[in-house]
């Protein structure tokens, strides 16, 4: 038999199911899925002339990682650990800490999630723009596009940089940057390294910003880093984007949009998004919509970068639907 801490996560609850015998090990596979029960099944079946050693550390680490479940749910990370240190010494509860952590996909900044945009930009604007990229790299998209839109200018192009170019980062920078969290709002415990930010996670976090801070992003990444500013956009789908939609898809969204909406996104438009809009319209359709748009006369550059944004939530919804397709660059052309 393998050494306890070579065995895979499987092949220790198969050995757990053995130890606790066959009437035990049946109750517990009411509660698991179909697939868990066959790997387990398929696993206790695999394992022979398990030592009564071998099942005892399987029992006691098994019931090391329940009691910290236990104290996480009673009061978070830094409760847990604190108790486990107390009852098994700093060096061992941190192990578990650590394992548990990784079992339950804990990440980073937990507890930030949970806290008001508002309040946490409070918290956080004064730091470092590497700082803010890594925590709200560990953000969900919209709470992070919050804090992203009401960043200075200048700071939002800098930030969306560094979560773009992000790699792995050590365990001790996210911990030493937690730390200095705690005092304001609370930190999590270690980890493993953990991958955050990198290209798909900015954009994610600028498909839910607002138009605004959109463009003052790309605009002004493309001045300094116009390699990874091609890449963002490859990613994204921007209002100007809808020229490079197939005229199928062009009329299903036209279905989902007002018309007024229409009229004031069209307003700061070029030629040829107009175009691409008129030309899946019927010619009356196309008539009505231009003297629309000039009845509205002057409008606010806010008003029409929001009409805009609203159109291209239309569009995503459509396309996470699989209503739409959205050609996104090298090797996404569309085939017809």
């Amino acid at each position: 038999m393998e050494k306890l801490k070579q065995l895979t996560g499987h092949q220790k609850a198969s050995i757990f199911m053995i130890a606790l015998g066959p009437k035990k090990s049946a109750q517990i596979m009411k509660y698991l899925n179909e697939e868990e029960v066959e790997r387990l099944t398929l696993g206790i079946a695999s394992m022979h002339n398990v030592k009564n050693e071998e099942m005892e550390k399987v029992a006691k680490e098994f019931t090391e990682l329940y009691m910290a479940a236990h104290y996480i749910s009673q009061g978070g990370i830094e409760y847990a650990q604190e108790v486990l240190e107390n009852a098994l010494g700093t060096e061992k509860a941190i192990g578990i800490i650590n394992r548990l952590s990784t079992n339950l996909q804990i990440k980073p900044f937990d507890f930030i999630r949970k806290t008001d945009s508002s309040q946490l930009l409070n918290f956080i604007q004064g730091e470092h723009a590497q700082t803010i990229a890594l925590i709200v790299s560990y953000l969900e998209p919209q709470q992070a596009a919050a804090i992203l839109s009401a960043l200075p200018s200048e700071r939002q192009t800098e930030v969306a940089r560094r979560i773009a170019i992000m790699d792995s980062t050590s365990p001790e920078i996210i911990r030493e940057i937690e730390n200095t969290l705690e005092k304001k709002i609370s930190s999590l415990g270690a980890q493993d390294y953990t991958s955050a930010g990198g290209i798909n996670s900015i954009v994610e976090i600028l498909n839910n910003v607002d138009r605004a801070t959109e463009k003052t992003i790309l605009e002004t990444m493309e001045i300094q880093d116009p390699v990874l500013a091609e890449e963002i956009k490859k990613l994204m789908f921007v209002f100007e984007d809808i020229i490079k939609m197939d005229d199928r898809s062009v009329q299903l969204v036209l279905r989902e949009v007002d018309s007024k909406d229409l009229a004031m996104a069209l307003k700061g438009a070029g030629e040829e998004v107009k175009n691409k809009i008129k030309k899946n319209m019927s010619k009356r359709a196309a008539e009505m919509l231009e003297e629309e748009i000039v009845f509205l006369g002057p409008v606010r550059l806010r008003d029409v970068e929001e009409a805009q944004q609203q159109i291209v939530t239309i569009i995503r919804q459509l396309e996470e639907a699989g209503e739409v397709i959205i050609s996104r660059g090298d090797g996404d052309e569309i085939i017809e």
